[in-house]
């Protein structure tokens, strides 16, 4: 089943080239990429391998020759089970959300979507699921945290219980956020705000207010 989700990552940076070499490595197919000099696109797949020598020797992806170029604009109404906008903000807008082809859209991103397009992707929560980026890039900034946490306690986690644990954490926000959704009957992006604000108001309930 994983070899025939297609995926389209635009911005192959720090966070697009990690989630392309998940997406490689759970078996699922990396059909486009892009970086600021253009995409590249391959309904066959592309190599993560590849993709990382050519940019070791060329800096950019610009004369790729394993796929077809195309503008960043054009990579993301290709055709694909899940789209990953992980470059820059607004990216998704009014002119372009009724072109997407996806059946997921993953915001790697902060803000890749403008409101306009939001509205018109929460009218159709049954054509495109949206992953929120409150809640797709938090990895970042889970892992910052665990940094806060081994040097209070003077702990010291090898790489692979930090991998485990922030699946655990990045699982269960998404299984959270999920049930909320389904309950109050909202899209995952309010239903992500609606728990971060749940969570909040109880956190300084529990504690107290302070001046």
């Amino acid at each position: 089943l994983n070899s025939k989700v297609r995926v389209i990552v635009q911005g192959f940076g720090q966070v697009g080239a990690a989630a392309a070499k998940k997406i490689e490595k759970i078996g699922c197919k990396v059909v486009g990429v892009s970086d600021v000099s253009g995409g590249v696109f391959n309904p066959k797949g592309l190599s993560y391998d590849s993709l990382m020598a050519h940019l070791a020797t060329n800096k950019t992806l610009q004369g790729y020759t394993e796929g077809d170029p195309l503008t960043n604009e054009a990579l993301l109404e290709q055709e694909c089970e899940i789209l990953i906008p992980a470059a820059i903000e607004r990216v998704i807008h009014e002119g372009n959300v009724k072109k997407l082809k996806c059946r997921i859209l993953a915001e790697g991103a902060n803000g890749p979507t403008t409101n306009e397009a939001d509205a018109y992707l929460r009218e159709h929560q049954g054509d495109i699921f949206v992953i929120p980026d409150i809640l797709a890039n938090a990895g970042g900034v889970i892992v910052s945290y665990f940094e806060w946490v081994q040097d209070l306690q003077n702990l010291f986690w090898k790489e692979k219980e930090i991998n485990h644990r922030l699946w655990e954490m990045m699982s269960d926000g998404f299984e959270r956020v999920y049930a909320v959704a389904q309950e109050d009957k909202v899209d995952m992006r309010t239903a992500a705000l609606m728990m971060a604000i749940r969570k909040v108001s109880t956190a300084m309930l529990t504690r107290g207010l302070y001046p």
